[in-house]
């Protein structure tokens, strides 16, 4: 008898999206930060090892874990083209157009034999709050430890009281990361809901946006 195969759904963890934090199915928050990046090998020999204590000290502060995920994307040259082309159209001065028009060949030559990557730096801060269960049975009683806010049966209200709860623990651990990577000079911005979606979109279908990128 053939097994009918799962939804894609089913594999995922995330339950919703709420206000910019991923909520999972065991009731978990996740908070995702864009991080920038920083030039290291141009830094003198001093400022690299301010950078490295600097990161240190704030691996060191944590009192939880975060991933660090490096993402690689294939950078979408048309929009630049465009734009040279258009000031192309706008230029009077008959050699600046013309020397613009030769940049233009020459960036397009560049980039069809050559693919040119763009790397994206996430943070991902979890938050999971630990519900202590008392149960009795045949050897005692006996404590459960059970995580996130989702499991059970609650009211709506009780759901929302426990989101806002854990939310309020999620953002101090962000802020805690925000100011660690900011003394060692990369700017970090926390994703809202759409930017969320659209990365995880990426993420699931790589495929859709090599298309994308191809049929623009």
């Amino acid at each position: 008898m053939p097994v009918a195969s799962k939804a894609s759904q089913e594999f995922v963890k995330i339950k919703e999206i709420r206000d910019g934090i991923v909520v999972l199915k065991d009731g978990g928050l996740r908070a995702v930060l864009m991080a920038s990046s920083i030039n290291f090998a141009l830094k003198s020999e001093d400022n690299q090892q301010a950078i490295i204590s600097q990161f240190q000290n704030f691996l060191n502060s944590l009192d939880f874990s975060v991933e660090i995920v490096v993402q690689s994307r294939r950078f979408d040259i048309k929009p630049y083209i465009a734009l040279l082309e258009e000031r192309v159209q706008g230029q009077k001065n008959e050699l600046l157009k013309l020397q613009t028009r030769e940049y233009i060949g020459f960036v397009k030559k560049f980039t069809e034999g050559t693919n040119i990557m763009n790397k994206i730096f996430f943070i991902v801060v979890p938050y999971s709050a630990a519900i202590v269960q008392m149960q009795r049975g045949g050897n005692g009683i006996t404590m459960k430890i059970k995580e996130g806010f989702g499991g059970g049966k609650h009211t709506e209200a009780e759901k929302t009281k426990g989101f806002e709860e854990q939310r309020t623990q999620l953002e101090q651990r962000v802020s805690v990361v925000e100011q660690g990577l900011i003394r060692t000079g990369v700017r970090v911005a926390q994703l809202g809901t759409e930017e969320v979606v659209d990365l995880f979109y990426q993420l699931f279908n790589p495929g859709e946006t090599e298309k994308a990128v191809q049929t623009a």
